[in-house]
Order: structure tokens, then sequence, then C-alpha cells
């Protein structure tokens, strides 16, 4: 009995396996869908979106970790951990915006349609 099941959720997987295109497929048919004026707008919904994510989720992680007594920068730390803040979170948006941002431009598109 388990052998046939087995057998089963084995053709079933080649089966959704032949039916799902490769990832860099759907990628290249969505590059090729998108009219070239789109460029610029795909740059900067992935800055805003990939940014705004980060710089909220890099700050409410730091909320978690207290002060030190003794060594705390005062205001200009503030100033510095806001600014390398912004930083780090261009940087992530940046590098990860094919795959975070992604679906969401294309939801985005269909929405403007």
């Amino acid at each position: 009995m388990y052998a046939n099941q087995d057998a089963a959720v084995a053709g079933l997987n080649a089966l959704n396996a032949a039916r799902t295109p490769p990832a860099s497929e759907t990628a290249a048919q969505a590059a090729a869908q998108q009219p070239a004026g789109n460029d610029e707008l795909r740059k900067q919904f992935d800055k805003f979106v990939g940014g705004t994510f980060y710089r909220q989720m890099l700050s409410e992680m730091q909320k978690t970790v207290g002060k030190a007594a003794y060594f705390h920068g005062g205001q200009a730390e503030e100033m510095f951990r806001s600014e390398l803040n912004s930083q780090l979170a261009d940087q992530l948006a940046e590098s990860t915006a094919e795959q975070f941002t992604g679906p969401l431009f294309e939801l985005f598109n269909l929405q403007r349609q």
C-alpha cells in the first residue's frame, strides 16, 4: 500500500515540476512584458519598498537592545546609527530587489493597467 502512495506522490511531483517554469523563465517573461519606461519606475519602487521595509526592521531590532550605562555616545551615536541604518537599508534593498520586491512590483503593475 505504501509503495503505491509513494509512486503516486512521485508522479504528482514530476507533473507539477513539468508544469512550473523555472524562476529564470518567469523573470525573463516578466521583463519582456514590461515597457521600456518601467526601468526607472522599477528602480524607484525597489528603493522605496525595500528601503522602507529594511529601515523599519533595523530600527525595531535596535530598540530591543538597551543603551550601555557608561559607553553610550549620546546624541552623536543616535545620529550616526540613524544614518548607518539608512545606508544599510539602501544597500539591502538594492541587493535583494529581485527576490523581495519582484512579486510586489508585478502586482503593482497589474493594478496600474
